[in-house]
C-alpha cells in the first residue's frame, strides 16, 4: 500500500459522512431516552455540533492513515487462538527476539508485522453471529489462489467501530447520574462553573468587517430608508416640536429642565458611543456607577464622586437601532452596573414622565443619579423610532433616572451654567424648530455672564478640518451670533477616542473655550494621530491638552492593523473572495501553463510566472468584459473611499494603485490555483473523465477492496432514502474540477468575443446555458469564416481536454451559418 490521494480523499469523505450520520442518530436516540425519563437529566444537555465534527474528522483521518499503510487485508487462519497467542506474545519470546530486531532494520517487514499482529481484525464474522450482517469484510490476502472467501472483519471497520464505541461510552458515562454523584467537582472546577453561571449574557462586539452579518445588511437598508424617506420628508424633530406644549414664552416643559439649578454644586459625567460590546460597555458603566473614584497622580490622591448627572452623546446601540439591540447592548450592561429600583418594570411604558419614585413629589427633590441623552446617527437609522420608545418613554437606564421627554433639551445647572443637548439627526445640523427654541431660550433666560456647554453627537471641529468641509451651519450661527462667547465647552462623541483641546490666549473674542471628544463608551477604537495637526477653529488657535490613545500609541496600533485586521476580521475574506472571483471570472481556465516550468532555474520560473500575470492583466483590459466591468466598479468604489480633501488627481492615482494591487493579487491567486489543478491532473489526483468520476472510481475500488457480501451498504442506502450515498457522491463531485473547467471554455474565450464579432455582420448571438446551446445566424455570407473564427478563438484551450459537446456546438454553429436556422443541443448528461 502507498499514499494514494484519490483513495485517501474518497475514503475520508465516506467515513466522515458515515460517522456524522451514525453519531447524529445516536444523539437523537439518546435525547429521546432522556425525554422519556429513562436516563439521567444531565443527558438533556445537547452536544456541541463542532465536537461531533471534530471527532468524526479525527476518526476519518486515523482510518485513512491506517489504510495507506496497512490496507484492508484479511488474514486466513486455521486456529484462531493459536494465531492470536503467537501474534501478541511472540515479541516476548527469547528465541524470536532477535528476529524482531532483524525485522526492525527491514522496515517493510516490520510494518507488515505491525499491521498483521498489533492492528489485526478483532475476529471473523463467525465469532459474532449477531453482527455478521452489520460489518464490512476485509480483503482476502494470500499467496497464490485463495481457497474461498474470507469472513474476517475489515480492520478499517474494526478501527472505526472502536473509535465510535469509545465516543459513545465516554458520552454516556459523562452524562450518567452515577458519574455526577461519585465524581464531585474540585474546588477549582466549582469556582470556574460558578463564574460561568454568574457571567452576564452580554453580546459580543459588532463584527463590522465580517461581511456575513445580517445586522449589517439591515443597517444599510435602514440607512437608505432613513435618508430617502424620513430625513427631509418626515423629521421626528418636527413632530416633537409640534407635540410640545408651550408655556410662558420660551419655556417648554418637555424641553427645558431647571430642577438642578438650586444645588450647591454638581458633578456630571459624559460619555458617548456605547452599546457596541457588552463587556466594554459594562466596564465603562461600572466605573460610572462607582460611588467614587480615587485617582493617583504623582504624590497626590484625587477623589471623584459619582456624577449627579450623566450625559450620553448618542450612538446608544450598534449597528442599527431596535428593541433587541437597545435592551441587550445598552440597558443590560447599565443594569448590571447599577440596578434600577425593585419596583420598576422594564416592559412598562412611561406615559407621564417624570414618573418619580414613591415619596418624591417633584423632580428637584430627587437626589439620585439622573441621565440625559441625545441620539446619534446610528439612532436615526429607523427614523428615531426606537430612541423615542426606549429613552423618551422609559424612566430608568439601570440605576439612572431619565426624566427626558424629547430628543433634545436644555438643562439649567447651578452657578448659572447650562447644558444644551442638540439633536443633529443625519444632517449633522439642528433643524429650524430646534434653532428657534434655543435662540429664544438664549434671549429670554441666559444672562450676560452665564456659561453654556454645547453637547452634540459629531465633533464638527475635527471632522470639518479632516474633510475640509463645512457642516453644522445652524449650530455655528447659534454659537457665534447668539451665545457670543458664552459657550465655554463643546462636548461630542462619534469618534471613538478621547481628545481635549483648549484655545490659546489671544486678542479678540473666543467663541468656544474648550473642545472635548469622548467616544470611549465601549465601542471600537478610532485613531487620534490623524488629528494631530488640528489647531484652528472659528479663526482661533487651539492646542491639544490630552489624547487617548496618545499620538504615538495610535500610530503604532494603526500600523499593527496591517497584520491584525485579518486575524480579528477573518470573515471579511468572504467578501474579498467574491470580489477577486469577479475580477478573474472570465480568465478561467488557464490550460496552457507548461511554459512556466520550462526554465530550469527558479528565477526563470518566476520570470515566466509574472510574465503570464502581465499577459492576463492585458487580456482583462482588452477582451474580458465581465472582469473589466468588475475592475471599473471596484475603481469607482476605491476612488469614492479616498478622502475627499485630496485633489481629484491624487484621488484617482490612489484609487488606480489600490485597484491594480487587488487585480494583481487576484490574477496571481488565479494562476496559482490553475497551476495546482494542472499539477493534480498531470499526476491523476483529480478526476478527468466527466462528472462523478471520482465517486464512480471509488465505488469500483470499494467493491474490490471492501467486500460486502451481506449487502450492508444497500440496506443503509434504503434506510436513509438514498441520503448516505448522495452526500458522498456530491461531495466528491467538487473534485471533478477538469470537467467543470471544460464547461467554461466558451465563457472564457468565445461568448463576449463573438458579441464583438456581431458588429462585423457575421453572428447575431451565441448564448450558452447549462441546459442547452443556442446558435443563431443572421448573416450567412461568410459561414466558413465564422467556423474558423470560433475554432481560432478556442485554439488557446488546446491544453484542456475538450468534451464532445464542444465539437457539437461548433457543428451547430456551422450548420446554422449554412441554413440560417437555429439549432438547439441539449446536454442532459451535464446537468
Amino acid at each position: 500500500m502507498g499514499v494514494d490521494m484519490r483513495m485517501n480523499l474518497s475514503l475520508f469523505l465516506s467515513i466522515y459522512i458515515s460517522s456524522i450520520l451514525f453519531l447524529l442518530v445516536f444523539h437523537i436516540i439518546f435525547l429521546g431516552l432522556w425525554y422519556l425519563g429513562l436516563i439521567s437529566r444531565v443527558a438533556g444537555r445537547r452536544p456541541e455540533i463542532l465536537t461531533i465534527l471534530q471527532n468524526c474528522a479525527v476518526i476519518s483521518i486515523a482510518c485513512c492513515v491506517f489504510y495507506s499503510h496497512c490496507g484492508n487485508r484479511a488474514m486466513l487462519r486455521q486456529r484462531p487462538l493459536e494465531r492470536r497467542t503467537s501474534n501478541w506474545f511472540s515479541f516476548w519470546k527469547k528465541e524470536e527476539r532477535n528476529t524482531w530486531l532483524a525485522k526492525f532494520i527491514r522496515m517493510n517487514e516490520l510494518k507488515d508485522q505491525v499491521c498483521s499482529s498489533w492492528f489485526a481484525p478483532v475476529g471473523s464474522a463467525s465469532d459474532y453471529p449477531l453482527l455478521s450482517k452489520w460489518v464490512i469484510y476485509g480483503e482476502l490476502a494470500c499467496n497464490g489462489s485463495c481457497p474461498g472467501s474470507s469472513d474476517e472483519i475489515s480492520p478499517i471497520y474494526s478501527l472505526w467501530a472502536t473509535f465510535i464505541g469509545l465516543y459513545i461510552a465516554n458520552y454516556v458515562v459523562e452524562r450518567s447520574t452515577g458519574w455526577a454523584l461519585t465524581h464531585p467537582l474540585s474546588v477549582e472546577e466549582f469556582e470556574k462553573l460558578k463564574k460561568n453561571q454568574m457571567k452576564p449574557d452580554f453580546l459580543d462586539m459588532v463584527p463590522w468587517y465580517s461581511g456575513t452579518s445580517a445586522d449589517l445588511f439591515k443597517t444599510v437598508f435602514d440607512l437608505l430608508v432613513s435618508v430617502t424617506v424620513f430625513v427631509g420628508r418626515f423629521d421626528m424633530r418636527m413632530m416633537q416640536a409640534a407635540m410640545s406644549r408651550v408655556h410662558n414664552g420660551a419655556k417648554q416643559d418637555d424641553l427645558f429642565y431647571d430642577h438642578l439649578s438650586e444645588k450647591e454644586d454638581l458633578w456630571f459625567d459624559f460619555m458617548a458611543d456605547t452599546g457596541d460590546g457588552g463587556n466594554s460597555s459594562y466596564a465603562v458603566a461600572r466605573l460610572l456607577a462607582q460611588p467614587s473614584l480615587r485617582l493617583t497622580r504623582d504624590d497626590s490622591v484625587l477623589t471623584l464622586p459619582r456624577g449627579d448627572l450623566l450625559l450620553i452623546g448618542g450612538d446608544l446601540a450598534y449597528p442599527n437601532p431596535s428593541g433587541f439591540t437597545y435592551e441587550r447592548r445598552l440597558f443590560c450592561p447599565f443594569e448590571y452596573a447599577l440596578q434600577p429600583p425593585p419596583w420598576y418594570k422594564p416592559e412598562h411604558i412611561a406615559a407621564n414622565k417624570p414618573e418619580l419614585p414613591e415619596g418624591v413629589s417633584e423632580l428637584k427633590e430627587y437626589n439620585g443619579p439622573q441621565c440625559f441623552l441625545i441620539p446619534g446617527n446610528h439612532d436615526w437609522f429607523d427614523g428615531l423610532n426606537t430612541f423615542m420608545r426606549y429613552i423618551c418613554h422609559k424612566s430608568w437606564l439601570g440605576g439612572w433616572f431619565m426624566p427626558q421627554k424629547k430628543s433634545y433639551f436644555a438643562l439649567q445647572l447651578p452657578k448659572r451654567w447650562w447644558v444644551f443637548g442638540l439633536d443633529l439627526s443625519l444632517h449633522a445640523d439642528i433643524d429650524v424648530y430646534q434653532f428657534k427654541f434655543f435662540s429664544e431660550l438664549v434671549k429670554n433666560k441666559l444672562g450676560e455672564n452665564d456659561s453654556v456647554i454645547i453637547m452634540t453627537h459629531e465633533p464638527h471641529w475635527l471632522l470639518d478640518w479632516y474633510w475640509k468641509g463645512v457642516s453644522g451651519e445652524n449650530v455655528s450661527h447659534l454659537i457665534c451670533d447668539y451665545l457670543k462667547g458664552r459657550c465655554k465647552l463643546r462636548i461630542a462623541g462619534d469618534l471613538h477616542h478621547y481628545m481635549r483641546h483648549s484655545c490659546v490666549p489671544s486678542e479678540g473674542p473666543v467663541h468656544v473655550q474648550h473642545l472635548l471628544v469622548n467616544g470611549c463608551g465601549g465601542a471600537f477604537l478610532h485613531p487620534t494621530h490623524v488629528f494631530s495637526n488640528f489647531n484652528k477653529f472659528y479663526g482661533k488657535t487651539y492646542e491639544c491638552k490630552a489624547a487617548y490613545p496618545s499620538f504615538d500609541d495610535s500610530s503604532r496600533i494603526a500600523l499593527g492593523n496591517i497584520l491584525k485586521f485579518r486575524k480579528k476580521n477573518w470573515q471579511f475574506d468572504f467578501i474579498g473572495g467574491i470580489i477577486y472571483f469577479i475580477l478573474v471570472f472570465s480568465m478561467f481556465p488557464q490550460c496552457k501553463l507548461d511554459h512556466i516550468w520550462q526554465d530550469d532555474s527558479f528565477s526563470g520560473h518566476m520570470r515566466n510566472f509574472f510574465g503570464t500575470v502581465w499577459n492576463s492583466f492585458i487580456y482583462v483590459l482588452e477582451h474580458s468584459f465581465i472582469s473589466l466591468a468588475g475592475v471599473v466598479l471596484l475603481l469607482i468604489t476605491a476612488i469614492a473611499f479616498v478622502p475627499s480633501k485630496l485633489a481629484r488627481k491624487k484621488r484617482a492615482i490612489i484609487g488606480i494603485l489600490h485597484v491594480s494591487a487587488h487585480l494583481a493579487a487576484a490574477l496571481i491567486l488565479m494562476l496559482l490555483l490553475e497551476l495546482g489543478l494542472e499539477t493534480c491532473i498531470r499526476h491523476k489526483l483529480l478526476a478527468t473523465s466527466g462528472y462523478h468520476s471520482l465517486y464512480q472510481w471509488y465505488r469500483s475500488v470499494e467493491s474490490e477492496h471492501f467486500p460486502d457480501p451481506t449487502g450492508l451498504r444497500a440496506r443503509i442506502e434504503q434506510w436513509t432514502f438514498g441520503l448516505y450515498p448522495a452526500c458522498i457522491k456530491y461531495l466528491m463531485s467538487a473534485f471533478d474540477v477538469p470537467e467543470v473547467r471544460n464547461l467554461s471554455l466558451f465563457g472564457r474565450y468565445d461568448t463576449f468575443s463573438i458579441v464583438n464579432y456581431i458588429n462585423g455582420g457575421k453572428i447575431a448571438r451565441l448564448w450558452l446555458s447549462p441546459e442547452a446551446i443556442f446558435a443563431r445566424m443572421v448573416y450567412s455570407r461568410y459561414p466558413e469564416g465564422v467556423l474558423s473564427y470560433i475554432t481560432r478563438q478556442s485554439s488557446s484551450t488546446s491544453g484542456c481536454s475538450q468534451p464532445q459537446w464542444f465539437h457539437w456546438c461548433l457543428d451547430a454553429i456551422y450548420m446554422s451559418a449554412l441554413t440560417g436556422f437555429t439549432y438547439t443541443l441539449t446536454r442532459p448528461s451535464l446537468l
